[in-house]
C-alpha cells in the first residue's frame, strides 16, 4: 500500500545516504541527479565516480546551475561551498542506500522484470495495464542499472501505488544489487536467452544471474513466471510466495492461445486467465509481444486488475519507441522499426515475423553485439535462417560477427546480400533496394545505430 506524498530535506537526505551534514538541514530536494548536464534548480548532486568521469570535478558547476546540495566523499570538493554538502564513504552505495529508503518510505508496490529479451515492453505493458485502476511509476528508459535504478527509486516522492521496475545485468550479483536496493514484492522473470552471453560461458549461467530476482523473496511476494521457458519453470517450484504462471500455448495461469496474426495490425487471440477465456485484440505485431503481453497481464490478475480492464487495456497498446514500430513510409514501403536492441533469438523471431507479411521482404539487420566468442557463430544462424525465409534482400551491418551473417545468408542462397561497416553506409544502401510494397525490418543491437537506417527509409513519413 502506498503512502503520502513527499519531499525529503537535506537532513533527511543525510541520514539515507548514511552521511554527515555541512549546513542547513531543512532545505527540500524534490529530484536527485548525477549529470550536471541535466541539473535543474534545488536538485541534489551527487558526485559519482566513474569511468571516465569524477563527478566532484563538477560540484561548482552543479552549484552554478542551481543544485541545492551535493553529496560527495571528498570533503575538499566542498570546502567554502554555499549550498550543505552530504559527506559519505561511497557516493555510489551512498546512493543506492539513499533510494532504498525513498522506496520504503513511498509504501509502493515494486514490481521488477528481468530477462534476456523483452525487458522493457513487458515494463511498459504491465505499466499501462497497471495504470487504468491504480497510480502506477515506471523506470524511464533504460535506466535500469546500479546507478540507473537509484537515480528512478528516487522519483518515488509521490507514493504511486505500484511502480514497474525494469533490472538488467552484464554479469553475477548485479540482479541480486538490484534486488537488494529495490526489494520488490511482485518479481517477473520473461525469459532465459543469449543476450550478454559475451560475459558467460553459457545460457545456463546466464539462467542462474537472472536467478538472483527470486532471493529474499518471502510468502507474501509474487512471481510472475515464464512456463514457456524451461529455464524460468524449472525455478518455480522453490519460490516461498505465490506463481503466477504465463506462456504463449502452453498451459498456464494466464495463457495466450488460438493466436491470429494480422500482419501490420498485430493480432486476434484468446487470453486465459485462470481458465476464463477472453477475445483479445493488439496492435503490437509478433509472437514474443504476445508472450509480453501475458507477463503483464499475470502482474495485473495478481493486483486484481478485473478482466475487462486487462482485455481493453491490451487493444489500447502501442509499440514503444523502436521496438517493433510499423513506420510506413512516403515511398510505398513499410518499416518494421525494431532498432532498438537484438539477440539471436530475439531476431528469428523478427525474420519470421516479417516473412509471414505480404510481399516483398528486406532485412537490414545491424551486428548483435555482446556475445563474446560465441558471435560470429550465432550471427551465422541468424543469416542462415534469413536466406530460408526467402528474403528479397538483406543488408548486415558492423564487423566481423555481421559479415558472418552476410557470408553465411549468401551460402544458403539468399539472393541479395552485402555487408557495410555502419549505420550510415546502410542507409544510404537500404534506400536503393526497398521498393514501393516492400515490408523491411530494421534491427540491430543499440551500439549500431540502426535508427539511422530507420530515418532514412522513413523520409520523413513517421
Amino acid at each position: 500500500m502506498s503512502g503520502q506524498s513527499f519531499t525529503p530535506t537535506t537532513g533527511e537526505m543525510a541520514q539515507a545516504f548514511g552521511g554527515a551534514l555541512r549546513g542547513d538541514a531543512g532545505v527540500a530536494l524534490p529530484t536527485v541527479s548525477i549529470d550536471t548536464r541535466t541539473v535543474k534548480a534545488g536538485d541534489l548532486f551527487v558526485a559519482i565516480k566513474g569511468p571516465r568521469f569524477d563527478g566532484h570535478a563538477f560540484v561548482g558547476e552543479a552549484i552554478a546551475r542551481g543544485a541545492a546540495a551535493v553529496v560527495v566523499s571528498d570533503a575538499s570538493a566542498v570546502e567554502g561551498v554555499a549550498v550543505p554538502a552530504i559527506v559519505v564513504d561511497d557516493t555510489l552505495r551512498g546512493l543506492q542506500d539513499a533510494a532504498r529508503v525513498i522506496r520504503r518510505r513511498a509504501g509502493s508496490t515494486v514490481v521488477a522484470i528481468t530477462g534476456s529479451a523483452g525487458k522493457t515492453t513487458t515494463k511498459e505493458i504491465t505499466a499501462t495495464l497497471l495504470s487504468r485502476r491504480f497510480t502506477t511509476f515506471r523506470n524511464r528508459g533504460n535506466l535500469n542499472n546500479h546507478i540507473g535504478l537509484p537515480l528512478s527509486l528516487f522519483e518515488l516522492h509521490d507514493a504511486p501505488q505500484f511502480a514497474v521496475m525494469e533490472l538488467g545485468m552484464s554479469g553475477f550479483g548485479e540482479i541480486r544489487r538490484l534486488v537488494e536496493i529495490s526489494e520488490p514484492q511482485v518479481r517477473v522473470w520473461t525469459n532465459v536467452g543469449e543476450a550478454h552471453l559475451g560475459f558467460f560461458t553459457s545460457v545456463e549461467d546466464i539462467a542462474v544471474a537472472k536467478q538472483e530476482i527470486l532471493e529474499g523473496a518471502s510468502g507474501s511476494d509474487v512471481f510472475v513466471a515464464n512456463a514457456g521457458d524451461p529455464r524460468v519453470s524449472a525455478r518455480m517450484a522453490g519460490f516461498p510466495g505465490r506463481v503466477i504462471s504465463f506462456g504463449v500455448d502452453v498451459p498456464a495461469d494466464v495463457a495466450v492461445t488460438d493466436v491470429r496474426a494480422r500482419g501490420f495490425d498485430g493480432s486476434a487471440a484468446t487470453l486465459s486467465l485462470r481458465g476464463e477465456r477472453h477475445p483479445i485484440e493488439t496492435r503490437l505485431m509478433g509472437a514474443a509481444n504476445l508472450a509480453n503481453i501475458a507477463a503483464g497481464a499475470a502482474v495485473a490478475l495478481g493486483a486484481g486488475l478485473p478482466a475487462a480492464d486487462i482485455v481493453a487495456g491490451i487493444a489500447d497498446l502501442t509499440p514503444a519507441s523502436h521496438r517493433g514500430e510499423v513506420v510506413r513510409a512516403p515511398g510505398g514501403w513499410v518499416v518494421i522499426d525494431d532498432a532498438y536492441n537484438s539477440s539471436p533469438s530475439a531476431l528469428t523471431t523478427a525474420l519470421r515475423t516479417l516473412a509471414a507479411t505480404p510481399g516483398r521482404h528486406v532485412a537490414v539487420l545491424g551486428e548483435m553485439l555482446e556475445l563474446g566468442d560465441f558471435a560470429e557463430g550465432y550471427h551465422a544462424a541468424c543469416g542462415q535462417v534469413a536466406a530460408e525465409l526467402g528474403l528479397a534482400a538483406i543488408v548486415a551491418v558492423g564487423g566481423a560477427p555481421a559479415r558472418a551473417l552476410a557470408d553465411a545468408a549468401r551460402a544458403a542462397g539468399a539472393p541479395v546480400v552485402h555487408h557495410v561497416a555502419d549505420s550510415t553506409a546502410a542507409a544510404d544502401l537500404a534506400r536503393t533496394l526497398v521498393r514501393e510494397g516492400d515490408t523491411v525490418l530494421v534491427k540491430g543491437s543499440r551500439g549500431i545505430r540502426m535508427e539511422v537506417v530507420v530515418q532514412a527509409l522513413a523520409g520523413g513519413g513517421r
